[in-house]
């Protein structure tokens, strides 16, 4: 299994329009970060992990292929603001979308010409999965278990996909969450920032985290420009986490 990191950054991206701040104006490719999302490449399967506005530019920067799923967290629009954008993976056939029944909704509210019955000729051609967290499901024979993670007061998902586990936007997590990610191997973790957040989880936080599910390796993701330099805040992390970084690949 291979992972690739395609925006490690949080809604606002990295660099914040209008800062100039020393990570907002760094030199680092490392501290430039798209919007947060992922793309996981299994033995008989492409799966995209949220579809945001900056989907098109990470996409220019992967081989073209055909997606067979696409994982959705939460409706936010920094995780979403991309589907549009799907249209030429469409020209391998349909692309599901993957998503609970509250973040369905919204999608079809907010693109209505996505999901109508009668499309007009250009749209993307996605359809979308109602999925239910703590219940397994297939893209192909990959089994995906989506889990309960709480972003704030508002119930989003992770998804656990064999050895790894993809976590954004949390700020805690349910027991029963944390008993369905034991043997987790590498686990994407979302860390905003060292001050606390009412919906996201710090650094400190997340490193409790990791802690606790005791991953052989953690990439952090979801950072905002007030994490810090990337290469600082690297040399203070304990062995074996890291902040991942938009374009990183590794293999499980």
């Amino acid at each position: 299994m291979r992972v690739k990191i395609l925006g490690s950054g949080t809604s606002t991206g990295v660099p914040e329009i209008g800062c100039t701040c020393e990570v907002c104006t760094s030199a680092n490719a490392k501290d430039k970060r798209l919007r947060a999302s992922a793309i996981v490449y299994t033995d008989d399967a492409t799966i995209l992990i949220d579809c945001g506005p900056d989907f098109r530019e990470q996409m220019l920067h992967t081989p073209f292929g055909k997606i067979d799923g696409v994982l959705i967290t939460h409706e936010h629009y920094d995780h979403v603001g991309g589907l549009d954008d799907l249209r030429p993976f469409c020209r391998f056939g349909e692309v599901p979308l993957y998503a609970e029944k509250y973040t369905s909704d919204a999608l079809r509210l907010r693109m209505p010409y996505c999901f109508a019955e009668h499309r007009y000729p250009g749209v993307p051609n996605i359809y979308l999965e109602e999925i239910t967290p703590g219940i397994p499901f297939a893209i192909n024979k990959t089994s995906i278990l989506p889990i309960r993670v709480m972003h704030g007061r508002m119930p989003i998902l992770g998804y656990r996909i064999g050895k790894i586990a993809y976590i954004t936007d949390m700020l805690t997590m349910p027991e029963e969450s944390f008993k369905q990610l034991e043997g987790v191997e590498v686990l994407i973790l979302n860390a905003l920032r060292s001050m606390p957040h009412l919906s996201h989880q710090t650094l400190e936080e997340a490193l409790g985290v990791v802690k606790r599910i005791a991953p052989k390796q953690t990439y952090l993701i979801h950072m905002s420009h007030h994490i810090g330099l990337h290469d600082e805040v690297q040399k203070n992390l304990p062995a074996d986490v890291y902040l991942a970084y938009d374009g990183m690949e590794f293999t499980l």
